[in-house]
Protein backbone atom coordinates (compact mmCIF):
# COMPACT_ATOMS: atom_id res chain seq x y z
CA UNK A 1 0.00 0.00 0.00
CA UNK A 2 1.23 3.48 -0.82
CA UNK A 3 -0.08 7.21 -0.32
CA UNK A 4 0.42 8.81 -3.53
CA UNK A 5 3.36 11.18 -1.67
CA UNK A 6 6.21 10.63 -4.26
CA UNK A 7 9.46 10.66 -1.88
CA UNK A 8 11.91 11.43 -4.66
CA UNK A 9 12.59 10.73 -8.41
CA UNK A 10 15.27 7.99 -9.35
CA UNK A 11 16.95 7.40 -12.85
CA UNK A 12 16.22 4.57 -14.68
CA UNK A 13 19.66 2.44 -15.44
CA UNK A 14 18.68 0.06 -17.99
CA UNK A 15 16.14 -2.02 -19.22
CA UNK A 16 16.93 -5.69 -20.48
CA UNK A 17 14.62 -8.27 -22.08
CA UNK A 18 15.19 -11.41 -20.69
CA UNK A 19 12.48 -13.71 -22.32
CA UNK A 20 10.94 -14.36 -19.18
CA UNK A 21 10.38 -10.52 -17.82
CA UNK A 22 11.41 -7.43 -18.36
CA UNK A 23 14.39 -6.28 -15.98
CA UNK A 24 14.49 -2.81 -14.88
CA UNK A 25 16.91 -1.29 -12.75
CA UNK A 26 16.37 2.05 -10.65
CA UNK A 27 18.99 4.28 -8.94
CA UNK A 28 17.98 5.99 -5.53
CA UNK A 29 18.95 7.70 -2.88
CA UNK A 30 16.27 8.36 -0.04
CA UNK A 31 14.02 5.19 -1.39
CA UNK A 32 17.32 2.99 -1.40
CA UNK A 33 17.75 3.27 2.23
CA UNK A 34 15.86 0.74 4.44
CA UNK A 35 14.66 -1.12 1.59
CA UNK A 36 15.77 -4.98 0.92
CA UNK A 37 15.00 -7.48 -1.39
CA UNK A 38 11.39 -8.37 -1.09
CA UNK A 39 10.25 -5.21 -0.62
CA UNK A 40 7.55 -3.51 -2.34
CA UNK A 41 8.54 0.05 -4.25
CA UNK A 42 6.31 2.29 -6.46
CA UNK A 43 8.18 3.18 -9.72
CA UNK A 44 5.27 5.47 -11.46
CA UNK A 45 2.55 4.30 -9.33
CA UNK A 46 3.31 0.67 -10.20
CA UNK A 47 4.08 -1.77 -7.66
CA UNK A 48 7.01 -3.81 -7.94
CA UNK A 49 9.14 -6.17 -5.82
CA UNK A 50 12.99 -5.41 -5.00
CA UNK A 51 14.68 -8.47 -6.51
CA UNK A 52 18.36 -7.30 -7.05
CA UNK A 53 19.94 -4.57 -4.69
CA UNK A 54 23.40 -3.11 -4.56
CA UNK A 55 24.98 0.38 -3.71
CA UNK A 56 27.26 2.49 -6.55
CA UNK A 57 28.56 5.72 -4.66
CA UNK A 58 25.83 7.42 -3.38
CA UNK A 59 22.91 5.78 -4.80
CA UNK A 60 21.22 2.63 -4.45
CA UNK A 61 20.59 0.19 -7.35
CA UNK A 62 17.55 -1.11 -7.61
CA UNK A 63 16.65 -4.61 -9.69
CA UNK A 64 12.84 -5.43 -10.69
CA UNK A 65 11.27 -8.35 -13.04
CA UNK A 66 8.40 -6.67 -15.20
CA UNK A 67 5.88 -8.94 -16.20
CA UNK A 68 4.22 -8.63 -19.64
CA UNK A 69 1.41 -7.66 -18.10
CA UNK A 70 2.79 -4.77 -16.03
CA UNK A 71 4.91 -4.38 -19.11
CA UNK A 72 1.92 -3.65 -21.35
CA UNK A 73 -0.16 -1.67 -18.80
CA UNK A 74 2.03 0.88 -17.90
CA UNK A 75 4.04 3.87 -19.52
CA UNK A 76 7.15 1.69 -18.14
CA UNK A 77 6.98 0.30 -21.80
CA UNK A 78 8.31 3.78 -22.99
CA UNK A 79 10.92 4.12 -20.23
CA UNK A 80 14.37 4.23 -21.72
CA UNK A 81 18.00 4.84 -19.86
CA UNK A 82 18.22 7.96 -18.47
CA UNK A 83 14.75 8.61 -18.24
CA UNK A 84 13.34 9.83 -14.67
CA UNK A 85 10.75 7.84 -12.32
CA UNK A 86 8.56 8.54 -9.79
CA UNK A 87 9.39 6.91 -6.39
CA UNK A 88 7.94 6.03 -2.79
CA UNK A 89 8.26 2.90 -0.64
CA UNK A 90 5.47 1.15 1.22
CA UNK A 91 3.61 2.47 3.48
CA UNK A 92 4.50 1.44 7.43
CA UNK A 93 2.06 1.52 9.68
CA UNK A 94 3.29 3.95 11.86
CA UNK A 95 3.23 6.37 8.96
CA UNK A 96 1.11 9.64 8.45
CA UNK A 97 -1.12 9.11 5.46
CA UNK A 98 -0.33 12.15 3.38
CA UNK A 99 -2.49 11.57 0.36
CA UNK A 100 -4.62 8.36 -0.58
CA UNK A 101 -4.53 4.90 -0.66
CA UNK A 102 -3.03 3.87 -3.33
CA UNK A 103 -2.47 -0.44 -4.28
CA UNK A 104 -0.02 0.38 -6.81
CA UNK A 105 -2.26 -1.71 -9.30
CA UNK A 106 -2.21 0.30 -12.25
CA UNK A 107 -5.70 0.64 -14.19
CA UNK A 108 -4.67 1.97 -17.18
CA UNK A 109 -2.74 4.69 -19.14
CA UNK A 110 -3.54 8.22 -19.98
CA UNK A 111 -2.60 10.84 -22.42
CA UNK A 112 -1.34 14.11 -21.49
CA UNK A 113 -3.26 16.66 -23.78
CA UNK A 114 -2.55 20.34 -22.43
CA UNK A 115 0.26 20.63 -19.73
CA UNK A 116 1.02 24.55 -19.74
CA UNK A 117 2.40 26.44 -16.98
CA UNK A 118 -0.92 29.25 -15.41
CA UNK A 119 0.99 32.10 -13.16
CA UNK A 120 3.03 29.64 -10.51
CA UNK A 121 1.10 26.71 -11.13
CA UNK A 122 0.48 24.37 -14.12
CA UNK A 123 -2.45 22.71 -15.69
CA UNK A 124 -2.73 19.12 -16.90
CA UNK A 125 -5.39 17.40 -18.98
CA UNK A 126 -5.14 13.93 -19.21
CA UNK A 127 -7.41 11.95 -22.08
CA UNK A 128 -8.56 8.80 -20.07
CA UNK A 129 -9.71 5.96 -21.03
CA UNK A 130 -13.65 4.91 -19.75
CA UNK A 131 -12.46 1.87 -17.73
CA UNK A 132 -10.85 4.51 -15.72
CA UNK A 133 -12.55 7.70 -16.56
CA UNK A 134 -16.14 6.14 -15.03
CA UNK A 135 -14.46 6.39 -11.43
CA UNK A 136 -13.12 9.82 -11.99
CA UNK A 137 -15.48 12.55 -9.84
CA UNK A 138 -14.86 16.32 -9.32
CA UNK A 139 -12.94 16.96 -5.96
CA UNK A 140 -12.07 13.06 -6.07
CA UNK A 141 -8.75 11.58 -5.55
CA UNK A 142 -6.53 10.24 -8.31
CA UNK A 143 -2.74 8.37 -8.80
CA UNK A 144 -0.92 9.83 -11.96
CA UNK A 145 2.38 8.09 -12.22
CA UNK A 146 1.95 7.21 -8.83
CA UNK A 147 1.36 10.68 -7.63
CA UNK A 148 -1.29 11.62 -5.47
CA UNK A 149 -3.50 14.45 -6.92
CA UNK A 150 -7.00 15.89 -6.55
CA UNK A 151 -9.82 16.50 -9.93
CA UNK A 152 -10.28 20.50 -11.02
CA UNK A 153 -12.45 19.41 -13.63
CA UNK A 154 -14.39 16.04 -15.30
CA UNK A 155 -15.09 15.93 -18.99
CA UNK A 156 -16.35 13.19 -20.55
CA UNK A 157 -13.42 11.29 -21.96
CA UNK A 158 -10.63 13.75 -19.75
CA UNK A 159 -10.09 15.44 -16.52
CA UNK A 160 -7.99 17.96 -15.51
CA UNK A 161 -5.45 18.84 -12.99
CA UNK A 162 -3.62 21.63 -11.32
CA UNK A 163 -0.32 20.86 -10.42
CA UNK A 164 2.02 23.28 -7.25
CA UNK A 165 5.25 24.37 -8.20
CA UNK A 166 6.45 21.24 -5.69
CA UNK A 167 4.61 18.55 -6.76
CA UNK A 168 6.22 19.97 -10.63
CA UNK A 169 9.62 20.42 -9.28
CA UNK A 170 9.71 17.05 -7.23
CA UNK A 171 8.19 14.59 -9.22
CA UNK A 172 8.82 13.36 -12.99
CA UNK A 173 6.09 15.67 -14.09
CA UNK A 174 8.98 18.09 -15.39
CA UNK A 175 9.94 16.06 -17.75
CA UNK A 176 6.32 15.42 -19.25
CA UNK A 177 5.14 16.25 -22.31
CA UNK A 178 1.94 16.93 -24.73
CA UNK A 179 1.34 13.31 -25.91
CA UNK A 180 3.43 11.42 -23.42
CA UNK A 181 1.22 8.09 -21.85
CA UNK A 182 0.99 8.42 -17.84
CA UNK A 183 0.14 5.82 -15.41
CA UNK A 184 -3.22 6.00 -14.02
CA UNK A 185 -5.03 4.41 -10.84
CA UNK A 186 -8.31 5.42 -9.69
CA UNK A 187 -9.27 5.68 -6.24
CA UNK A 188 -9.87 2.39 -4.24
CA UNK A 189 -12.93 3.38 -2.59
CA UNK A 190 -14.82 4.62 -5.95
CA UNK A 191 -14.19 1.15 -6.96
CA UNK A 192 -15.60 -0.70 -4.19
CA UNK A 193 -18.31 1.32 -4.37
CA UNK A 194 -19.39 0.43 -7.59
CA UNK A 195 -18.62 -3.06 -7.11
CA UNK A 196 -21.35 -2.98 -4.33
CA UNK A 197 -24.11 -0.98 -6.36
CA UNK A 198 -22.83 -3.68 -8.73
CA UNK A 199 -21.95 -0.50 -11.80
CA UNK A 200 -18.68 -1.80 -12.11
CA UNK A 201 -19.55 -4.40 -15.28
CA UNK A 202 -18.52 -7.57 -13.57
CA UNK A 203 -20.66 -10.71 -13.94
CA UNK A 204 -21.77 -11.25 -10.33
CA UNK A 205 -20.89 -14.37 -8.92
CA UNK A 206 -23.03 -16.97 -7.59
Amino acid sequence: MFTGIVEETGRVESLKDTGQSIALTVSARLCGRGVKVGDSVAVNGCCLTVVKRSVRSRRTLLGFDLLRETWQRTNLQFAHAGATVNLERSLAASDRLGGHFVTGHIDGMGKITRWEPKGMDWLLDVATPPEVMRYVVFKGSIAVDGISLTVAAVRKRSFQIWIIPHTYDVTALRERRVGDAVNLEADLLAKYVAKLLGKDGAQNEN
